[in-house]
């Protein structure tokens, strides 16, 4: 890919930066984009993936960290969130004991210094897809196009969709997936270096890939797709399978089809088996763990997957695709939760945002048909695996296989990002070969990698801290329940009840079923002595959700508060049958002047018992 490299040097001219240089700089970028979040808060769902997670404290066996999971449930229970990711749940425990507990700037800085370590990683895997494989006599690779695998991996590293995953503690699955996800393709890369015979490869690097695949899945689910990634870069570049020829000749039933050497090599085959295999029987334990199935998730979560209509369903999918290119290519608006009625659902075509997945879908089948029909072999090569390296990481999310418990998540674009970055390096290039004006690309180029490094730096400080990051998101999502929900919350903390009772308002008018709301602003007008509304918000609360313990436990507390103490009895031991263990609970239920001493005594008791661990 010489001649695209050679179209770049106007940006970055070859004699500029050796190889280990251009990793220097990178490294170096990608630490300055993110350094502003390194004494930042536990945020949004650091809480209970971190604070609240007791797989992280001694007490815990080691033992049960693969059996629960990624927010420390148990597999096996039906409320369990199915996110298997041990070896993420492994380094946090890690850094819990090296820095003597939960101080969150060991955890951040070790998040920053995994982006740093991919970001320098991604020189080697785009000089790979760029230039494709050449070693010297010595076994060595040689690096075929250092200015558009120097341009891609910065373009990586100062991406600001990257700023959940790095800036926010929990972003470490996705870090650690991305990172055995890379090592894995540069693994299987190995097994064809030049020292070996033309058509050869060695068996141990293959088998090291799909055992560094195995382990990018027990970091976040999504790294087993390099798998899939590597099938598709052994067909393409190895086997240099031309996709179209073959198509056009089975269609006119060519008998030189038996004559494509890559359909005969004996090797390849063998490849593909050991993959295929490998990720079979990776994804067979890894569903025999998950014990009662997939999660459950809920209509405010993933609404679009709830819609009865295939139409509805097909073209709010496509919808959302379009939001994740977006955010790749304009990634201003950030926001740390979609869901909520963030993302009001389209149900007709006379929807006017069904423009921006017809705009995604012209794009893409334009990208496609280069990449299947273009006469140029490298020009293929590099918008096949750029377009791979963007799809195949992005399909877990996607919908098409089982429904996700989200509508648009900034972390699962890490990956994906990747590909984006090797196309838009590849269009820079284009550019420049057929535009007289080559000075006014490269300030273009330079001035992205300029906006993309500010934007990672303002959105870091938005990560800093639950208030700062909560009030970011009202401007961006301003349908979206959750982000009042949690502003009023935040508020609440600190003392701020007559805001707090205005955001949990508004949460509750966005989504009428929002019982967390409801129980919390109860809470408030509890407090507050306003006991006839707060009665009916959580006599509401548990209409919609029978099984809500801390609902049906405030409700017992302002019922006893309004002299109605059979009907907080009853609250309270509904409370107990859906929490078994809630000591607060029994304490309040002991404390009801209706019940006996002895009875009383027996249940503050219980609350001492339960208290005590």
């Amino acid at each position: 890919m010489a001649e695209l490299d050679a179209e770049l040097d106007h940006i970055f001219p070859s004699s500029v930066l050796p190889p280990s240089w251009a990793k220097l700089v990178v490294g170096f970028v990608s630490l300055v984009c993110f350094a502003r979040s390194y004494d930042g808060d536990f945020v949004f769902d650091d809480s209970e993936a971190i604070v609240n997670n007791k797989d992280l404290r001694a007490e815990t066996p080691l033992g049960d960290l693969w059996h629960h999971d990624f927010w420390g449930s148990r597999l096996s229970s039906n409320t369990s969130h199915k996110s298997y990711r041990p070896l993420t749940v492994l380094t946090f425990r890690i850094n819990y004991y090296l820095s003597g507990g939960f101080h969150p700037v060991s955890f951040h800085v070790v998040n920053i210094l995994l982006h740093g370590g991919i970001s320098v990683l991604m020189v080697d895997v785009f000089s790979v897809l760029f230039g494709g494989l050449q070693y010297t006599s010595k076994g060595r690779r040689l690096n075929l196009a250092p200015r558009s695998s120097l341009l891609a991996a910065l373009l990586f590293a100062v991406h600001p969709v990257h700023t959940e995953c790095v800036a926010g503690v929990v972003g470490r699955a996705d870090l650690l997936g991305a990172l055995f996800f890379l090592l894995s393709f540069l693994g299987y890369c190995k097994a064809f270096r030049e020292h070996n015979k033309e058509g050869t490869h060695s068996t141990f690097w293959v088998l090291l890939s799909i055992l560094l695949g195995a382990l990018a899945m027990l970091c976040k689910e999504q790294g087993i797709t390099v798998l899939g990634l590597n099938a598709v870069f052994d067909i393409l570049v190895i086997g240099k399978l031309n996709v179209l020829e073959i198509v056009q000749k089975v269609l006119h039933k060519d008998k030189s089809l038996e004559s494509i050497g890559v359909l005969r090599n004996g090797g390849l085959l063998f490849r593909m088996t050991l993959l295929a295999s490998g990720g079979a029987g990776v994804l067979f334990v890894r569903w025999r763990i998950m014990g009662t199935g997939p999660p459950a998730f809920t209509e405010v979560d993933n609404p679009a997957s709830f819609a009865e209509s295939i139409f509805v369903r097909a073209i709010n999918y496509n919808y959302y695709y379009s939001l994740n290119a977006w955010l790749l290519l304009c990634p201003w608006w950030l926001c740390f939760d979609w869901s909520m009625g963030c993302i009001p659902l389209i149900k007709s075509v006379g929807d006017w945002r069904v423009i921006a997945l017809a705009a995604l879908w012209i794009c893409l089948i334009g990208l496609i048909r280069q990449a299947l029909c273009s006469e140029d072999s490298h020009r293929r090569r590099i918008l096949t695996l750029g377009l791979g390296f963007l799809i195949i990481p992005f399909l877990p999310a996607s919908n098409l296989f089982f429904r996700v418990g989200f509508v648009v998540a900034e972390r699962v674009l890490y990956l994906p990002s990747a590909g984006y970055c090797m196309l838009l390096t590849f269009g820079f290039g284009t550019l420049s070969k057929y535009t007289k004006k080559k000075k006014l690309v490269a300030a273009f180029v330079l001035g992205i990698l300029f906006i993309n490094t500010l934007r990672c730096m303002i959105r870091s400080g938005d990560w800093r801290s639950e208030e700062q990051l909560f009030r970011s998101a009202l401007s961006v999502c301003p349908l979206n329940a959750k982000v009042h929900y949690n502003v009023g919350k935040n508020l609440a903390d600190k003392g701020n009840q007559t805001a707090a009772v205005r955001y949990y308002r508004e949460a509750v008018r966005l989504n009428p079923k929002y019982v967390h709301a409801m129980n919390n602003l109860g809470n408030i007008l509890k407090e507050r002595n306003e006991l006839q509304e707060a009665e009916e918000l959580l006599s509401l609360a548990v209409q919609i959700q029978p099984d809500f313990a801390a609902a049906w436990m405030n409700l017992g507390i302002v019922q006893n508060s309004l002299k109605r103490f059979e009907a907080a009895e009853q609250s309270y031991r509904t409370a107990i049958k859906h929490r078994r263990k809630y000591p607060d609970c029994y304490y309040n239920l002991g404390r009801l002047p209706s019940l006996t001493g002895e009875i009383a005594s027996k249940l503050f008791q219980r609350d001492a018992c339960l208290s005590s661990f």
